[in-house]
């Protein structure tokens, strides 16, 4: 298969290239580095990203950001940074992907373990994540050419702790590599409207 990876650069995403490469044809994206270049919150970005890359079997986002903030600081603009770029970007990717995704092609979205398991300061992730799985349910019943849209849910990468551990005291970390086989899941399967969780 043809596959996009946006947000190959990343933690998950790396893990995730690693898996797929080995059988399919992989071409990254992200904001400032990969094969082409794509903004999330940018739907223009998105489009010509799509028409360099052509026709696809795939589309896999590994990316998305969010605002962490205790609810009482939280603003309109803090929210926006979630709505925009994890939530309406990969929105976007299934939106205007369809066009170049071939017939049975899949979308594989990214959400996290917060819509059902939520944290302090965690509000905008949560939201997002919860539309995101809403959205893949919902969009599946509808896409054409037996395309399909399914989400991953990892939980918290082992390999990320470091950085993000004052957040989720409690939880078991999840090596990227066993997130990973999610996604391979989701584009290798034939499941869609799923919710993929990784924990």
């Amino acid at each position: 298969m043809k596959i996009l990876l946006v947000g190959a650069s990343g933690c998950i995403g790396s893990a995730v290239a690693a898996e797929l490469s080995v059988r399919h044809e992989l071409i990254t994206a992200g904001r400032t580095s990969g094969d082409v270049t794509m903004d999330l919150s940018d739907k223009d970005t998105i489009e010509a990203a799509y028409k360099e890359v052509g026709s696809l079997d795939a589309v896999v986002c590994a990316a998305g950001n969010v605002t962490f903030k205790p609810l009482a600081e939280m603003t309109a603009a803090d929210y926006a940074v979630g709505l925009n770029d994890k939530l309406m970007g990969q929105v976007n990717l299934v939106l205007i992907g369809r066009k170049f995704v071939a017939d049975g092609g899949s979308f594989t979205l990214t959400g996290g373990v917060l819509d059902d398991d939520p944290i302090v300061e965690g509000t905008s992730a949560s939201m997002v994540n919860g539309a995101l799985n809403a959205f893949a349910l919902s969009a599946s019943i509808e896409l054409e050419r037996d395309l399909r849209v399914n989400v991953v849910s990892p939980g918290v990468i082992t390999e990320a702790l470091e950085d993000y551990a004052p957040y989720f005291r409690g939880f078991e970390p999840v090596p990227a590599a066993r997130a990973a086989l999610a996604y391979a899941k989701s584009v290798e399967g034939k499941r869609t409207g799923q919710v993929f969780r990784v924990s």
